[in-house]
């Protein structure tokens, strides 16, 4: 069976942050909160409103409601992102390592391709003079042998 869920709500003076969750520290999680803003007085839970149903058509999700420019607007706001564990920055380095070593390859195989290609070209410019060279003495051989 589901948790039963309990909307909970708090104020920075600007806006209002409103979140249907089961418990409290569930509520604080949602907020991104390191401190205890129910033992503070900041936070508490609500049992009706529109900032309440806005909560418990989203459960989880953080409702925003402006308190003075905006009077009146309900968002939903991400999640603060938590910030990754040992394990987790330890795959993020072996992931930037193997992407620097993955662009490193990759580059020297395109030098080492280019190079290639310069002197692909230059045996080619080469050959294409030889060619020249003897196909020219040929044709004035097959000239001479036709006129005599």
């Amino acid at each position: 069976m589901a948790p039963r869920l309990k909307v909970f709500s708090w104020s920075d003076g600007f806006h209002a942050f409103t979140v249907a969750v089961s418990s409290r520290p569930k509520a604080l999680e949602a907020w991104g909160s390191k401190q205890d803003l129910f033992a503070t007085g900041l936070a508490s839970e609500l049992s009706d409103g529109a900032d309440y149903d806005a909560a418990l058509a989203a459960p989880g999700e953080v409702i925003q409601r402006g308190l003075t420019i905006d009077i009146g607007k309900i968002a939903k706001t991400p999640r603060p992102k938590a910030a990754p564990g040992k394990a987790r920055r330890a795959q993020i380095d072996r992931l930037a390592t193997d992407l620097a070593t993955l662009d490193a390859n990759q580059a020297r195989i395109l030098r080492d391709l280019d190079e290639e290609a310069v002197r692909l070209e230059t045996r080619r410019a080469d050959l294409d003079r030889d060619y020249d060279v003897r196909r020219k003495a040929l044709l004035a051989k097959l000239k001479t042998a036709r006129s005599g």
